[in-house]
Order: C-alpha cells, then sequence, then structure tokens
C-alpha cells in the first residue's frame, strides 16, 4: 500500500477545471437594480449565467439578462472577477445600463425586480449583494473569492 501511495504522489496533479459565468449588474436611472429570484434555488441574485464557449463575455451578459429578464442591456465595464473555490466557479460581472424590453418571468427567474440598495443587502446573500455593491462604485474591478456562503476575509 505504501509503495502505491508514493506511485500516486510522483504523477503530475491534474489541471483544475473552471466554469466561467458572467452577471449583470443592469442600474436604472433612479438607481434601482435589476434582479431576479432564482427557480431552482429560491435566492436573489443579479441575472446571469454560464458563459458559451465560443461566446464573448459582453455578449454573454447581454444574453443572459435578456433570456433571464427580458431586459435588453449595453454592457458599459467589467466590475468584478468572483472565485467560487468550492466549486470552481469564477463570474465576470458587468455593470449595465437598460436599453429596452420589458420585465418577464423565464424558467430560471420566479420574479424579476428592480431593488434598492438597501433592499439588495436584505434579500441578497453576501456573495451576490457585493457584486451588487462593487458595481455601484467607481474604480477598477474588484477581485474577491468565496466558498458559495461567505467571502474570503484578507488575513
Amino acid at each position: 500500500m505504501l509503495l502505491y501511495m508514493s506511485n500516486i504522489r510522483q504523477e503530475k496533479p491534474s489541471t483544475p477545471l473552471h466554469s466561467v459565468s458572467v452577471a449583470g449588474v443592469v442600474v436604472r436611472e433612479d438607481g434601482r437594480v435589476l434582479t431576479i429570484r432564482r427557480a431552482d434555488n429560491g435566492t436573489w441574485e443579479p441575472p446571469g449565467g454560464v458563459l458559451e464557449l465560443t461566446e464573448a463575455p459582453e455578449d454573454g451578459v447581454r444574453r443572459e439578462v435578456y433570456e433571464e429578464t427580458g431586459i435588453k442591456v449595453q454592457v458599459d465595464r467589467l466590475t468584478g472577477v468572483y472565485k467560487n473555490t468550492s466549486r470552481g466557479i469564477v463570474a465576470l460581472v458587468f455593470r449595465c445600463r437598460a436599453e429596452g424590453g420589458h420585465e418577464k418571468l423565464s424558467d430560471e427567474a420566479v420574479a424579476v425586480e428592480w431593488l434598492t440598495l438597501d433592499e439588495v443587502t436584505n434579500r441578497m446573500a453576501e456573495v451576490y449583494a457585493v457584486r451588487v455593491t462593487d458595481a455601484l462604485l467607481d474604480g477598477p474591478p474588484h477581485v474577491r473569492a468565496h466558498d458559495g456562503r461567505k467571502l474570503a476575509r484578507d488575513a
């Protein structure tokens, strides 16, 4: 058994696999933010999803926001990169503004609402609320890690 275990340790480690997702923090002129309540788990989040292989990130944001909410958006800028360390998901979050369309429910969203910042922090888990608050700030994109529930804190 020891010989077997030592042989395993000498093998080359596997390459980690990550999934890339995109999300749009769509801000209205009155400061309210477009949010969805997910059909699969009931959580409130900015609209978004998995980036397709041949898709540019900005195109993915436009597609995901429209599919989930019925709102067409203009992508303004990247505001954050968030890594879920427990699931290997890297999320690119973009600040956007609405260009048209009408709110509608979808297979992925059982509710679509424009929330105030206070409502965002009260309804969303910390790992999603921070994406909204980061998107509302000026400056370079934030880079953060989390375990799916809590942000990693600097030591």
